[in-house]
């Protein structure tokens, strides 16, 4: 199998559902959340009853934010987030399904109503009340002027970044797109993701059995590979540049 296999398969696809894990943003510098290096090797994930329950928590959980110290937004995207954009700026792409949340995707031209977030976003907060939208330079400057911790402007309630954490449930209305488009897809390709992370990872299985072809790209072999009709080990920007070139 080989990167010719994979530019064939996208040719003949008709509606391609894109799926990504934490794979194809190494490439751009941020660290797998597990490997070494990686953010949960350097610091203790926040659960979600933890942030709710305690203002300490809550605190260490917005230095982390305002600092950046996680590392997950502020970088750019790379070549393979613009393969993808341009398979959907084709129609080729119904869709982007991503555990990430660095917003990489809509940074390299994917409208954000074509990219559906399984794990949320890290680039904004919400309310966990209301879910209204707040910014997160507009937040950082309130804290650093005033000291206190982020509330809703709207209704006053826990404000709190878009991402989704440990223990936090997995937002229905995302997970409810994810399957929707899975079921409609012909081939669904999956880039850098290990494939581990359940309900998520049970996406190329459920659209292989409902007939669409599966294709992974990831450095690591996944679980999942004895089921897919072509898997290649590689870097995934010069994969998809060779498999979707530019115009």
């Amino acid at each position: 199998m080989s990167r010719a296999d994979l530019a064939r398969m996208i040719a003949d696809a008709r509606r391609i559902v894109v799926f990504t894990g934490a794979g194809i943003s190494t490439e751009s510098g941020i660290p797998d959340f597990r490997s070494p290096g990686g953010v949960w090797s350097r610091m203790k994930p926040i659960y979600f009853q933890e942030f709710v329950s305690s203002e300490e928590k809550r605190r260490e959980a917005w230095e982390r934010a305002f600092s950046g110290a996680a590392g997950w937004v502020g970088r750019a995207p790379n070549a393979g987030h613009h393969a993808v954009a341009r398979l959907v700026a084709q129609g080729k792409a119904s869709s982007v399904i991503t555990q990430n949340v660095d917003n990489l995707h809509q940074a390299s031209g994917v409208p954000p109503e074509k990219v559906i977030e399984l794990h949320g976003n890290a680039s904004y907060a919400a309310c966990l009340e209301c879910e209204e939208r707040h910014e997160l330079p507009e937040l950082k400057a309130l804290y650093e002027a005033t000291g206190d911790l982020p509330s809703c402007r709207v209704c006053g309630g826990l404000v709190k970044t878009a991402v989704i954490s440990f223990g936090q449930a997995m937002p229905p209305e995302p997970m409810a797109r994810a399957e929707a488009e899975t079921l409609a897809c012909d081939l669904f390709l999956v880039l850098g993701s290990s494939l581990v992370v359940y309900p998520a990872a049970g996406f190329p299985i459920l659209a292989k059995r409902h007939g669409a072809r599966l294709a992974i790209v990831n450095r690591e072999p996944t679980d999942l590979d004895p089921y897919a009709d072509l898997v290649l080990h590689d870097e995934i920007g010069p994969v998809m540049t060779a498999a979707a070139p530019a115009p």
